[in-house]
């Protein structure tokens, strides 16, 4: 049967999805909610996203994963791992309103990034509550985690925002699963930047090479995820796997 592995990165127009296969085959596109990329994705050997999972209800202590996501990615690149809101802030009115809900529940007030991702950690945790099947299915990554794994446990040197960081990205995805040029630059030119950034680009696919080079070999921060009110892992998900892979023989990225 084939395989196939989906990467998802929040975008400005909601999320953009990359599929890969076992026979090389790529496809992308962008949705305007999670739920549809579950329509489309169910039939996948998984989904790796770029969103927490796993949620406090309260209590001061953060997700351990994130603790240690941070620890092994040091500076700079320990900023990248946000404080994750808590259940109850993710409902709030505004961001005031927010912050006023964290404090109570976990004694932090929310920073404005992970105010702004708030509303993507809702449409996702709403979606793995309704549904047991994409439970089993939709894991939690971080690019930043990715990359570092990816690059044997090196963090990247410059930010993905930058040409420099942006081509370091590139250049390792390339040497992990050959043909991700290709793809990156057939994304760039089928989707306004409006739409989806290019970084949004890298990071999915970075996703999607993590599940597809990774099989049988992932790894998680920590290692013995905890598990929310709800039981949802709180986990953040990667592969030290650093062998190459068949060129993709072709793909699909329909125009915006």
């Amino acid at each position: 049967m084939l395989m196939s592995v989906v990467g998802v990165d929040g975008c400005r127009a909601g999320w953009f999805w990359i599929r890969l296969t076992d026979l090389g085959e790529w496809e992308a596109d962008i949705e305007p909610s999670f739920g549809q990329i579950w329509t489309r994705s169910q039939q996948a050997d998984a989904i790796f996203i770029d969103i927490p999972i796993g949620l406090r209800d309260s209590g001061h202590e953060e997700r351990l994963c994130d603790r240690q996501a941070r620890k092994a990615l040091g500076r700079p690149r320990n900023s990248s791992v946000f404080p994750v809101p808590c259940r109850p802030s993710l409902h709030a009115r505004g961001y005031r309103d927010a912050c006023r809900i964290n404090e109570r529940c976990t004694g932090r007030r929310l920073s404005k990034q992970s105010w702004h991702i708030a509303g993507k950690i809702r449409e996702v945790d709403a979606l793995l509550q309704s549904h047991a099947q994409a439970r089993a299915l939709v894991r939690e990554v971080h690019p930043e985690v990715l990359f570092w794994a990816l690059n044997r446990c090196r963090c990247m040197k410059h930010s993905k925002r930058t040409e420099a960081g942006f081509g370091d990205r590139l250049r390792l995805l390339e040497l992990r699963y050959p043909g991700s040029e290709g793809i990156v630059t057939t994304a760039l030119n089928a989707f306004r930047r409006r739409s989806v950034g290019r970084d949004d680009i890298l990071d999915a696919l970075a996703a999607a090479i993590t599940g597809r080079l990774g099989r049988g070999s992932l790894q998680s921060f920590p290692d013995c995820p905890e598990r929310d009110a709800t039981g949802l892992p709180m986990e953040i998900v990667y592969s030290m796997c650093s062998t190459g892979s068949p060129r993709p023989q072709g793909g699909r990225a329909p125009a915006s």
